[in-house]
């Protein structure tokens, strides 16, 4: 098990990342996801709250070059469940809840993104609770070693979380001409129980001139009160 900031400092450019997991306590289970950009168009965005999730909107909207892949809903709720991912997929997901189907049933109808030569990843996570107990699940949507003609998917599932415990998944596994996509199984790592000091970790450990956003939340798993903190880089 990795400590967070160890894992990501260093690392020019995991991209987009989510990060699912249970409280030292056992008592909350705790959601984050980040956001990075190398380009102007990326890093012009903020997280802004919509309802019980958040959406991406143009800092400044004058500078909005292309809109696609980067205005989406990462996090949004359904009954109780918590849906995370880095793009409208989010929006398949909750679609598919809504007609009694599954995670697994409505990613394998998407792909990777449309944006060669990176082939960006999808990535998606749920965190499901009910009374003390709480459950989680990743996805990776990627190409097949850059390729683009084939698909692989790819699911992680974690019926008994251990307390202290969560794993991170992002779409890159590090800056290059193209981005190499994020290879194995979501990185182990430790969760606190301190929200405000966990946001804090997190955010520092990003690229100073490429993180973006970041979204952290941690749920009671007793009363599904919810705790969020939203840290953007433009203010």
């Amino acid at each position: 098990m990795k400590q967070v900031n160890e894992y990501l400092q260093g690392n020019q450019y995991p991209g987009r990342g989510i990060l699912l997991g249970r409280s030292a306590s056992g008592k909350s289970g705790v959601i984050a996801y980040f956001i990075m950009g190398r380009s102007e168009n990326s890093r012009n965005r903020i997280f802004v709250e919509d309802g019980q999730g958040i959406r991406t909107e143009a800092f400044d909207p004058a500078k909005m070059t292309d809109p696609d892949l980067i205005i989406y809903h990462p996090v949004r709720v359904f009954d109780r469940t918590t849906i995370v991912t880095n793009g409208d997929q989010t929006d398949t997901i909750y679609d598919f809840f809504s007609k009694g189907k599954s995670f697994q049933a409505a990613l394998r109808t998407r792909t990777f993104e449309p944006d060669e030569p990176n082939n960006t990843p999808r990535i998606s996570g749920i965190l499901k609770w009910k009374k003390n107990k709480m459950s989680y699940r990743l996805s990776i949507l990627k190409s097949a070693e850059g390729n683009s003609k084939s698909v692989q998917r790819f699911f992680f599932e974690y019926p008994k979380p251990i307390a202290g415990q969560g794993h991170l998944i992002h779409t890159y596994r590090c800056d290059g001409s193209p981005i190499p996509s994020f290879e194995g199984e979501p990185v182990t790592v430790a969760v606190p129980n301190d929200m405000e000091a966990f946001t804090k970790m997190l955010w520092e450990s990003l690229d100073a001139e490429n993180k973006v956003s970041l979204f952290v939340r941690y749920i009671d798993l007793e009363t599904g009160d919810c705790h969020t903190k939203i840290v953007n880089k433009n203010k």
